[in-house]
């Protein structure tokens, strides 16, 4: 007896991350890019981040039967400085490139203090805190910046040029899990502008334009030849800016208005770059710093701020790990579906 579409059925981390394993290696990847795409999906559908979780594969699925993207390619790292490594993603996933650059950027990190991982010729196209989040349990201080696909107007500007550009950031403290957050510099993410669509919800005020320039709470609006606008008017922008210097001019991939992927129908991930800089915070303090964090956090709580960055992931994490990852059942037998299954 099948479970009724809009029931929810528990799965454990183990067994979604399979699932969607599967899914990527039917659909053309490596099975080590499988492995490494199916880990980040399910992180993300595990602690909460739905517009970057199951949510997602579709997309990357388009953009693989498109050709856009290359599931099979192999990431070729380049040492090419005493604190800097490049990859090169060979058209293929940034996560795949982070992976394999990994081990010599924290080879640098622990002889010179701090290291410089920049991507190039890679599709980003999942949530960047989990870039960030393992660096810091092995004590480090990391960020990341990607660019993504023109969709964000400049302040002041009249038509769309930045991608939606996210910043992530990760520190270890001493008394918890590490203190992370990743944000976009525009006002939403693009993915959550795609859920309010598909689920009928409007956006704030003064999140986005429609595609004659004019403000629209209407997501779809938006997705239709409309734009986002940065979040903070001009302050927003700036950051929009440096991310495009950072993740396309630093690492030799595309600025966001870059690529064309007209010629492939169904793509769906930018091809741009990823930069990632990490720091060994101890080299600079005579106090450790996972301690100096966890006194600004104590600070931060007395002044009123109880919840700190990460926190609610962490809370959807355990809680995940204790009664499964909920799904719908539809959901489910759409990505068994895939899977071949």
């Amino acid at each position: 007896m099948q479970n009724p579409p809009s029931e929810r059925v528990q799965l454990s981390f183990d067994e979604l991350r399979n699932l969607i394993a599967g899914i990527f290696e039917c659909h053309g990847t490596s099975a080590r890019t499988a492995a490494i795409l199916a880990e980040n999906c399910a992180a993300a559908q595990r602690d909460g981040s739905e517009s970057h979780g199951i949510f997602r594969i579709p997309g990357y699925l388009s953009s693989l039967g498109s050709g856009w993207v290359n599931g099979q390619a192999e990431p070729v790292v380049e040492d090419v400085g005493a604190a800097f490594v490049r990859v090169d993603a060979a058209g293929g996933f940034a996560q795949p490139a982070l992976e394999a650059g990994r081990a010599l950027a924290l080879e640098k990190v622990r002889a010179n203090g701090m290291a410089v991982l920049a991507i190039r010729n890679s599709h980003h196209f999942a949530a960047l805190w989990p870039d960030v989040e393992p660096f810091a349990r092995e004590g480090l201080v990391a960020l990341a910046f990607v660019n993504s696909m023109t969709c964000v107007v400049p302040h002041g500007g009249h038509r769309p040029l930045f991608g939606t550009n996210p910043i992530a950031f990760a520190a270890p403290r001493s008394g918890g899990d590490p203190l992370v957050f990743d944000l976009a510099t525009s006002a939403i993410a693009h993915g959550d502008v795609q859920i309010a669509a598909r689920e009928g919800h409007a956006l704030p005020e003064g999140f986005g334009v429609d595609a004659q320039g004019r403000p629209t709470t209407d997501p779809r609006a938006v997705l239709d030849g409309g734009a986002l606008l940065s979040f903070g008017g001009y302050k927003g922008s700036a950051l929009s800016m440096m991310v495009e210097l950072l993740a396309a001019a630093i690492t030799g991939g595309n600025f966001s208005f870059e690529f064309d992927w007209s010629g492939h129908p169904g793509a769906q991930t930018p091809w741009t770059g990823e930069l990632l800089i990490l720091i060994d915070p101890d080299r600079g303090a005579s106090r450790p710093f996972a301690e100096r964090c966890e006194h600004l956090i104590t600070r931060m709580v007395e002044a009123g701020q109880e919840r700190q960055p990460g926190d609610r992931r962490y809370r959807q994490r355990a809680r995940a790990e204790r009664e499964g990852i909920p799904l719908k059942a539809a959901d489910l037998e759409r990505l068994r579906a895939l899977a071949g299954r």
